[in-house]
């Protein structure tokens, strides 16, 4: 397949299709991919949620937000607090900042989702209120949705073959399955398994993809703010991009019984301790 690639949100992207995109096409998934960032970074100050953090407030966001918003309410829900798209003031005191000082200044929980903020999906668009300063980080879920949001556009293109790759977060049409590694999160030149990918999204999460200092990393639990330190990395199998995004967050603090009362998925599971726990149909994809 013809590859389009390039970096955006602090990833590399490879876009793989059967019939070469062309040169409008790839300009709008670049415009697609900058507008999400311009909405949802808060590394940029220049950004739709970035005033949110000095004072409390309103904002107009994207019609997309409506979904987005709603997986956080359930995961919220289901974690008992601990996914919550509010924790970036904890990543900020961790040391995950706009400036990537990496210097602690020690846990913060995050404020309650939603008692301190609200949406309301109004026509097309979509109405974030505040009631406190806070800090958004959609980065539970918002790279699964915006690997949607491309390979949506793509399909809207009459594109029927493709892969959406952003790191480690893919989504795949096509009728040849691809096989994919799930790389060891303590040593990137192995891999724990293979899975076949075909017609669904395949996201993971791990500890030492963003980590910092002594056990300091951006996967943290809103309800202490602290770095998770029992689970090491999740992959999960979903429809969309945007769910198993989600879930592969959720997995670090919920148990995936849990989550399967409201999500169809598979699942991998690896702890700290080198353990791993996976979904039935996940069986035959781990190494012995």
């Amino acid at each position: 397949m013809p590859d389009f690639a390039f970096e955006a949100i602090g990833t590399a992207w490879t876009v793989s299709t059967a019939e070469p995109l062309t040169d409008q096409l790839r300009t709008a998934v670049l415009e697609l991919v900058a507008a999400y960032d311009g909405t949802y970074s808060r590394f940029r100050q220049d950004s739709v949620i970035f005033p949110l953090a000095a004072a409390p407030g309103t904002v107009n966001l994207p019609r997309s937000a409506a979904a987005l918003f709603s997986l956080f309410d359930t995961l919220h829900r289901l974690s008992g607090g601990a996914v919550n798209p509010l924790v970036g003031h904890s990543l900020e005191r961790l040391g995950y900042d706009a400036a990537y000082s990496f210097s602690s200044a020690g846990p913060s929980p995050a404020p309650d989702w939603p008692a301190a903020a609200s949406w309301q999906a109004l026509g097309d668009r979509t109405v974030l209120s505040t009631s406190v300063p806070v800090t958004l980080d959609i980065g539970a879920a918002g790279k699964g949705q915006l690997v949607d949001l491309v390979f949506a556009l793509l399909r809207r293109a009459g594109h029927r073959e493709l892969t959406v790759d952003a790191g480690s977060d893919l989504r795949h049409a096509g009728s040849g399955p691809l096989r994919i590694a799930l790389e060891h999160p303590y040593d990137p030149a192995r891999a724990i398994g293979v899975v076949p990918l075909q017609g669904r999204a395949l996201c993971a999460s791990a500890a030492n993809r963003r980590q910092w200092g002594d056990g300091l990393h951006h996967i943290v639990n809103a309800l202490t703010g602290r770095s998770v330190d029992s689970v090491a990395a999740t992959w999960v199998l979903a429809d969309d991009a945007m769910t198993a995004d989600g879930l592969a967050t959720a997995l670090f603090f919920t148990d995936p019984g849990t989550l399967a009362e409201n999500f169809a998925f598979d699942y991998v599971r690896m702890f700290s301790d080198g353990r791993a726990a996976f979904s039935p149909s996940m069986a035959g994809v781990l190494f012995s």
